[in-house]
């Protein structure tokens, strides 16, 4: 067993002491099954942006736009490369890509392996790097770097330049296959892109104003604005302004979270960059500076989805007097990958 204490208020363990799936083990299929009725026209909306917006590293440094370029044999770039070349009796003309991709750039899913948090999981006494359910650095999330407790998390290099979740990876939630009924709550209709951040009051006054109700296995979908003005400004994001403007979660809020945990929900996904309020509200003493991952990803297993496009859902949703619909939304089954570029299809 990977831990003797589990973080107060998380579900590490119940769904099986070898958990990987978390919240997701909700969406079951019955679950599936109900939200299926959800489709009645048939219509489908695409929910993701392009994934080279919102463009530049200005909302991430770490972060940069995909790089499309070809593949080749020989030095030689197959894009328009006519196969008579290499077989004189051949008439095809080839085209094929490779990309250079930061997973978590655009639209995504973050995988559980993407926050952890120092907590006594084994109960000596010391807090230690853990993710969820007990899976550990170095045994299960792996890269070039180990940051060594006993020395005070100075930097050791491991010999290599690779990373991998041997656990909790992105392959996980793909082969489960995140499909079910998502439940919009549109709070840029209700309060428009005023900067705000939104607790449990906020939250349930928007979700009352629009007759939205969640139920267990259901996946919570949050529309800001956020995405919208991404797309206005044409991949020249204004980080301050951006930074400034429409709503997001706050992760400080207990009642919030525990609304979260009591809910059900499987997942969370939203236009807005991080989902929650980022930086956070300050804390006294020692706490995580992004408190609804800490809550969703580390003690719940509960996969968040950043920088989804809600813009026309919503406005069809909100002329037909609904706020649910069949989601499809599966990351790239990539083995080891910490997170992942999707492309979710509402369909209503």
């Amino acid at each position: 067993m990977r831990w003797k204490n589990r973080p107060e208020g998380s579900n590490w363990g119940d769904f099986g002491h070898d958990d990987q799936l978390g919240r997701l083990n909700l969406l079951t299929a019955e679950r599936i099954r109900a939200a299926a009725r959800e489709i009645r026209t048939g219509q489908r909306f695409c929910l993701s942006l392009p994934l080279d917006y919102p463009g530049g590293n200005g909302l991430n440094i770490r972060r940069h736009p995909p790089v499309l370029r070809p593949t080749y044999r020989e030095g030689i770039a197959y894009v328009n490369f006519p196969l008579v070349k290499v077989d004189p009796r051949a008439t095809d003309v080839l085209s094929d890509d490779q990309v250079l991709l930061s997973l978590q750039y655009s639209t995504q899913w973050d995988s559980l392996a993407h926050v952890g948090a120092l907590f006594d999981a084994d109960g000596d006494g010391v807090p230690e790097r853990v993710y969820y359910n007990g899976y550990r650095p170095n045994a299960d999330i792996l890269g070039p770097v180990d940051y060594r407790e006993d020395d005070g998390f100075a930097a050791h290099a491991c010999g290599h330049d690779h990373s991998r979740a041997n656990a909790l990876g992105i392959e996980t939630l793909a082969e489960h296959s995140i499909q079910g009924r998502g439940v919009l709550v549109d709070l840029a209709e209700y309060f428009g892109r005023e900067f705000r951040t939104i607790g449990y009051d906020d939250l349930m006054r928007a979700m009352e104003a629009h007759q939205v109700d969640v139920e267990s296995g259901d996946i919570l979908v949050l529309r800001t604005g956020f995405a919208e003005m991404v797309l206005e400004m044409q991949r020249e994001p204004d980080p301050h302004r951006l930074h400034n403007s429409c709503a997001a979660l706050d992760g400080r809020d207990e009642r919030l979270l525990q609304w979260i945990t009591d809910s059900g929900i499987a997942a969370i996904a939203a236009d807005n960059y991080a989902v929650e309020r980022f930086p956070a509200r300050e804390a006294a003493g020692a706490a995580p500076a992004l408190p609804l991952h800490h809550h969703c990803l580390f003690k719940l297993g509960l996969p968040l989805g950043e920088l989804w496009y809600l813009r026309e859902l919503a406005a069809w949703l909100r002329s037909h007097r609904r706020t649910r619909f069949f989601l499809t939304a599966p990351p790239l089954r990539l083995p080891g990958a910490m997170g992942s570029p999707v492309t979710p299809v509402a369909t209503v």
